[in-house]
C-alpha cells in the first residue's frame, strides 16, 4: 500500500508548506510499520497491542508482517491450550484409547489421582 502511494499512480495530499504527506490512519503503531519495512524485525508487543499493529498491516498490506504476527499469535494458543491441567477423566480417556500401545506421560504429576476404576 505504502509503495502504491507513492509509486506516481495515485494523487498524494502534501502539505504546501512542510510537503509532509497525511496518511490517514492512526500513527500508534506506524513506527513499527517502518521498523519492519527498514529491517524485517516484528517487534515484541501485549496481545491488544499484537492485534492493532495486525489491522495496520492488513491496510498496508505487509504480508509477511501479518503472517509473522499470525504466526506468533497461534503459538501462544497452542502454548495456552498445553498449560492446561490433566484431569482423572482426562487420564481415563488417554490410557483406554491407548491400551494396546505403551503411554508416555513424562513430566505428568499424577500424584493423588485414584486410577483405581480405570478396568
Amino acid at each position: 500500500m505504502l509503495a502504491a502511494m507513492f509509486s506516481g499512480r495515485h494523487t498524494v495530499h502534501k502539505d504546501s508548506d512542510t510537503g509532509y504527506v497525511f496518511v490517514d490512519r492512526d500513527g500508534t503503531h506506524f513506527r513499527h510499520i517502518l521498523n519492519w519495512l527498514r529491517d524485517g524485525v516484528a517487534p515484541n508487543l501485549s496481545d491488544l497491542e499484537r492485534l492493532e499493529l495486525l489491522r495496520e498491516a492488513e491496510y498496508y498490506q505487509l504480508l509477511g508482517l501479518v503472517e509473522r504476527i499470525n504466526m506468533v499469535l497461534n503459538k501462544k494458543k497452542v502454548d495456552e491450550k498445553m498449560d492446561t491441567e490433566l484431569t482423572r477423566t482426562d487420564i481415563i480417556k488417554c490410557v483406554q484409547s491407548f491400551s494396546k500401545y505403551h503411554v508416555k506421560l513424562r513430566g505428568v504429576n499424577l500424584s493423588g489421582l485414584d486410577l483405581s476404576n480405570l478396568v
